[in-house]
């Protein structure tokens, strides 16, 4: 029988790369190690944010970092929250269990190598495994590492959220478990509180406006996100 956990991950990993996630016992795992190593480990967390610096083409380590710190907490979210939406429960994604390998491109790769759904309420269990047991250490680690704010390692982590938020609600419209609630119960707890301004319209749309900047727009020929505080409000007459 297939395991149940396993099996919605499958679909969860079909959304779109940043949703995609590794399960049970792999062929090709070299390579992989703890997550919790990027979070513990300086000269781990370092090489990384090197290697993110010189794909993006800037030596400024603020910007690589913050982008690394954004890009986890995009993959992180979607893995949670898509799994919610398709099945109502949550997978255990605490550092000691899950695996990471810097991928040559796009986002890190994350493997599972036992997958098990958390005994939780939903909102208490994405709370815990992402927010909790995962971005705090990792914005604390970016933050004595690199120097990143936590005003903008807190900014990154809500337009995380929201970005699965949006993605969720266009390729997985179908997905039985309504998530938006979900995001907006999330944005009220630590450590997101205050990051950013969100709504949801009847019609589906959803908007943010986040009250820092990732950074990004430092980074050559790039501009500014679209949540990005740096961004002029549109004008309402």
């Amino acid at each position: 029988m297939v395991n149940t956990t396993t099996s919605t991950l499958e679909q969860v990993t079909a959304i779109g790369p940043y949703f995609a996630v590794r399960c049970g016992q792999q062929p090709d795992a070299d390579g992989f190690r703890p997550l919790t190593e990027l979070y513990a480990d300086a000269a781990a967390l370092k090489g990384y944010v090197q290697s993110v610096g010189r794909r993006l083409g800037t030596d400024q380590v603020r910007v690589a970092a913050s982008t690394l710190h954004l890009g986890t907490a995009s993959r992180l979210w979607s893995i949670a929250l898509a799994s919610a939406a398709l099945t109502g429960r949550v997978p255990d994604l605490r550092p000691e269990h899950l695996w990471w390998r810097p991928a040559p491109s796009g986002p890190v790769e994350l493997w599972l190598p036992a997958p098990r759904e958390l005994p939780l309420d939903t909102a208490a269990a994405l709370h815990d495994t992402v927010a909790i047991q995962n971005l705090r250490p990792l914005a604390d680690a970016v933050h004595r590492v690199c120097g990143v704010s936590p005003q903008v390692l807190r900014g990154n982590a809500a337009s995380a959220l929201v970005g699965a938020l949006r993605v969720l609600r266009a390729r997985a419209s179908h997905a039985p478990h309504p998530v938006v609630p979900l995001g907006r119960d999330l944005l009220g707890r630590e450590p997101l509180t205050g990051a950013g301004a969100f709504d949801a319209g009847t019609n589906g749309s959803i908007t943010f406006r986040r009250r820092s900047c990732c950074l990004y727009y430092r980074v050559p020929g790039a501009g500014t996100c679209g949540d990005c505080v740096l961004k002029p409000k549109e004008r309402t007459e």
